[in-house]
């Protein structure tokens, strides 16, 4: 399936917090100004959104990339990987990263898109305890 996909607009506001409770909301303008969102569409439809920031500065870095549940398992994800891909390599990027949790099967799906394991931290300070995160690197 094709789906449409763009760049967070300030409209996009309540959907996007239907799908990510990980961005607090003082920063959602700033995705939206810096063009660090993007919205995936069916139709007139929003059904999945992915973020990213510069790790270091200077590497895009996935930190999320989200489908509706009813729409998991069709290519959208690929889709949208690709999509967020080509513009940074469109923007002069070399590099680009993303994580996921040890325990969680995403890893997977990255790795047949061509992303390698490169390390990964734990955290265990009580408050924000989690399974260590694996990061992932691609050359783009």
């Amino acid at each position: 399936m094709m789906a449409g996909i763009r760049y967070v607009q300030m409209d996009d506001k309540a959907f996007w917090y239907s799908l990510d409770n990980h961005l607090p909301e003082s920063e959602y303008a700033n995705k939206v100004y810096n063009k660090q969102g993007y919205i995936l569409t069916e139709g007139n439809k929003a059904i999945g959104l992915l973020r990213y920031n510069l790790f270091w500065d200077n590497t895009p870095f996935c930190n999320l990339l989200m489908i509706e549940e009813r729409y998991r398992g069709k290519g959208y994800g690929r889709q949208m990987m690709e999509y967020w891909e080509k513009d940074m390599k469109g923007q002069g990027y070399g590099m680009i990263l993303t994580s996921t949790q040890v325990d969680e099967t995403a890893q997977n799906f990255y790795r047949k898109l061509g992303y390698k394991d490169c390390g990964g931290f734990v955290i265990d300070i009580p408050k924000y305890a989690q399974p260590m995160e694996l990061l992932l690197v691609k050359a783009i």
